[in-house]
């Protein structure tokens, strides 16, 4: 609580900072602009009055005054307002700039492999040693080994380390000790664009965008054509949904998605990720939030677009993986277990006992 509470207050204080110039510069700008007006009219009243009186300037001419005056009173006016909304904007600019210009501590390298390199290369976990700042040690010496072309399940309990080991993949953060080798060589040493390039993620939260049906496929590869943006559709099972629209592929989905259900976001992700055709597939929680139907039509489609890549797939719902190559059970930070969905089971051991309690046949 704290914690939270001093992040709060610093974010609060940076925003406060942020906004103290932009206020100060409208609190006197605005009255500044009044003041002029009113000097500028009173001016103008007075100093052409006497004039027109001395005769020196035609009534007409002293009329024609007043009413250009006054039709100026209003712009001069909204000039002080667009000032104090072109300083409030500035003021939210600097705090954008300042995120896009934060450094990256990633060491960005230089090896950029080949597709089909990469396509036949395992990934290794070597002696891997991870923690988070002032947090206890996640990982301690882990070593894992994921062959290509094969789906790998990952379960375990909250807090297992499954989030920390596709953090580790995506080089979202880098292990204290050991390394993560892919192609024969260390994350450290790929250019980050190469890397992400090779990785398809779908996560249990989608990220789509306000655009339109189309347009959040295409984010998978911007050069596609519509026959690849339909085969990917497709293949996710959700062509049949949008040919029922009556925009259909040109459809807005609205921010986040909010018009579609949770299982249509997913498998617009996986279209996406379908699209994208990276060497691994990432799905994280992917089916965690949907129903049995819609959990069996995103399976169908995850088995087929993983027979030509490496899919590593992290799931609570353990009828998600049972399918899989290799299920690797992770108890805190350790690979507890290993095999497959028929081993494990009669192994009798962690993975067992979550299979009973998940599909009710514990006695």
């Amino acid at each position: 609580e704290e914690m939270e509470a001093s992040r709060v207050e610093e974010v609060s204080n940076e925003y406060r900072n942020a906004n103290k110039k932009a206020i100060r510069l409208s609190a006197a700008f605005v009255p500044l602009i009044r003041m002029a007006i009113l000097c500028g009219f009173t001016a103008t009243l007075l100093i052409g009055g006497k004039m027109t009186l001395d005769g020196e300037m035609a009534v007409g001419a002293y009329s024609v005054l007043v009413f250009m005056t006054q039709r100026l009173l209003w712009p001069l006016t909204r000039l002080g307002e667009t000032f104090d909304l072109y300083q409030r904007a500035m003021a939210s600019s600097n705090r954008i700039l300042d995120l896009i210009e934060t450094p990256v501590s990633l060491i960005d390298g230089d090896f950029d492999p080949k597709r089909k390199d990469v396509v036949q290369s395992s990934i290794k976990f070597e002696d891997c040693t991870f923690s988070y700042p002032g947090r206890e040690v996640i990982f301690s010496g882990l070593n894992l080994e994921i062959t290509p072309g094969s789906t790998v399940g990952v379960v375990g309990a909250t807090g297992a380390g499954k989030t920390t080991l596709l953090r580790m993949m995506l080089r979202f953060c880098d292990p204290i000790s050991g390394k993560v080798e892919w192609c024969g060589k260390g994350l450290e040493e790929w250019k980050l664009e190469s890397l992400r390039s090779s990785i398809a993620l779908v996560e249990q939260n989608v990220t789509l965008f306000p655009a339109t049906i189309k347009e959040n496929i295409l984010y998978g590869k911007p050069n596609a054509s519509d026959a690849e943006v339909e085969e990917a559709a497709k293949v996710a099972e959700i062509s049949g949904f949008i040919d029922t629209l009556p925009e259909g592929w040109s459809t807005l989905i609205g921010e986040g998605g909010k018009r579609l259900s949770g299982g249509q976001r997913q498998r617009l992700a996986i279209a996406r990720a379908i699209i994208k055709d990276a060497p691994l597939l990432i799905l994280d929680e992917a089916t965690s939030a949907v129903d049995n139907e819609t959990e069996a039509a995103l399976q169908r489609s995850i088995q087929k677009i993983s027979n030509d890549r490496t899919t590593l797939i992290v799931a609570h719902r353990l009828s998600t993986i049972r399918n899989a190559d290799e299920i690797i059970v992770l108890d805190n930070g350790k690979i507890v277990e290993k095999g497959t969905h028929d081993i494990l089971l009669n192994h009798d051991g962690v993975y067992a006992k979550l299979w009973s309690v998940q599909t009710g046949s514990m006695t």
